[in-house]
């Protein structure tokens, strides 16, 4: 394995063992984990923050592979409960995580890119989209399924202002997934 890939999985698992912010692990303790010297995390990388970047693009990446096999996971769900089991996973990934998700959806919108997590993400709800409303057209499946990742997205990122506009905490399970099954319904007009 070469040097830069040592690098991206040492920062990886810094990430996974810690469960605290990123952004407060340092340099030193990713070269110190990938057994390399300091400088060659700005030569591979050209910052710590891109590494970062990097490393959390990659762990939602896995995640949302996860979320598009969920079709195969639920075959004896109606397509609503599919989406609603899809949006359990999202949003308890999401809070679970809360620092790399944040990294992740801030990242995506400061510098979309072709193939982002926002966007795997919203391939993976298209089709569970499509099978709860076989009757819309195309651009109309895409325009909602893009409304539903967006809502999920920003009453993630602020969690705080829904709890204080809407009286819902997302951070408590019950009250996410009550939530999502209503904006399901907001969305889908079902």
């Amino acid at each position: 394995m070469d040097n830069k890939e040592t690098i991206i999985r040492a920062a990886m698992e810094l990430i996974d063992e810690r469960g605290e912010d990123p952004n407060e692990i340092t340099v030193r303790e990713i070269c110190k984990k990938a057994d390399v010297g300091l400088g060659l995390v700005n030569y591979h990388f050209g910052s710590k923050d891109k590494l970062i970047e990097l490393c959390v693009e990659r762990m939602i990446n896995d995640t949302v592979d996860r979320f598009r096999r969920i079709r195969e996971d639920t075959e004896g769900l109606s397509p609503f409960e599919k989406l609603e089991s899809l949006g359990g996973m999202t949003f308890s990934f999401l809070f679970d995580r809360y620092a790399v998700s944040r990294i992740s959806v801030l990242t995506d919108m400061n510098s979309p890119k072709e193939n982002d997590n926002t966007t795997r993400t919203y391939e993976a709800y298209l089709p569970l989209v499509a099978e709860c409303r076989p009757d819309w057209d195309e651009e109309t499946l895409k325009r909602k399924t893009f409304c539903l990742i967006t809502v999920m997205q920003q009453s993630f990122l602020r969690h705080e202002s829904v709890r204080s506009m809407l009286g819902v905490d997302l951070t408590v399970k019950k009250e996410r997934e009550a939530f999502h099954t209503r904006i399901l319904h907001d969305i889908l007009e079902v």
